[in-house]
């Protein structure tokens, strides 16, 4: 079946498009606003993108109103962010924190989490993450109704029981985005199968 999106509406082509392009890790991002609120929010639509500096993207959309969300607004006004990874026991809170909270209030009271201090950046980590990545606005580029937020990762914090020889992670198994509207994964069933160099295919199709 060939679907051509310039013939359905936005959310049908969302729906479709998060459906397709899956699992995808989820950015559990704090920020701060102007006043001093700490905001927590979850989005999908993230990865890592560079090694060389550390670059990770989030894109963010607007409310129903149009309006810029509070982590948008929060990042555009501080240029920086926590990027928190959440593991399948702070499901529920994120859940939580999901909730279209007013921009005066702090979703981490709610999902009864707590803050730790972030080394280079002033905006907090989430305390119970195994995983977080600090991070310093490289950029922010209006992408359609989104805003795609490029930053730089500047600390990692990573529980000590994940960490193994050389920096190896062991037994990190953070949740996924499957498809709209709330469709997860967990990353506990894995293979792991080497790659091959062009001489050893060749080797093999002799």
């Amino acid at each position: 079946m060939q679907i051509d999106p310039a013939l359905h509406s936005t959310i049908e082509n969302y729906k479709l498009l998060t459906n397709l392009v899956v699992p995808r890790p989820i950015a559990w991002v704090t920020s701060q606003s102007q006043s001093g609120v700490i905001n927590l929010a979850p989005f999908s639509f993230f990865n890592a993108v560079g090694s060389d500096p550390l670059y990770v993207i989030i894109s963010i959309g607007r409310r129903d109103d149009g309006e810029l969300k509070d982590t948008a607004n929060n990042i555009e006004f501080s240029r920086e962010f926590v990027v928190n990874l959440v593991t399948e026991e702070l499901f529920d809170a994120m859940n939580i924190s999901a909730a279209d909270f007013p921009a005066g209030q702090s979703e981490l009271e709610a999902a009864h989490l707590h803050t730790a201090p972030s080394v280079r950046i002033k905006t907090p980590r989430v305390a119970q993450a195994q995983a977080s990545l600090e991070c310093k606005l490289f950029s922010a580029q209006p992408l359609g109704a989104n805003t795609l937020f490029i930053g730089e990762v500047v600390m990692f914090h990573v529980a000590d029981h994940l960490i193994g020889p050389r920096l190896h992670v062991n037994n990190f198994a953070p949740i996924g985005r499957l498809g709209s509207p709330s469709v997860y994964c967990r990353t506990t069933d894995r293979f792991d199968i080497a790659r091959i160099s062009y001489a050893q295919w060749l080797t093999t199709n002799k």
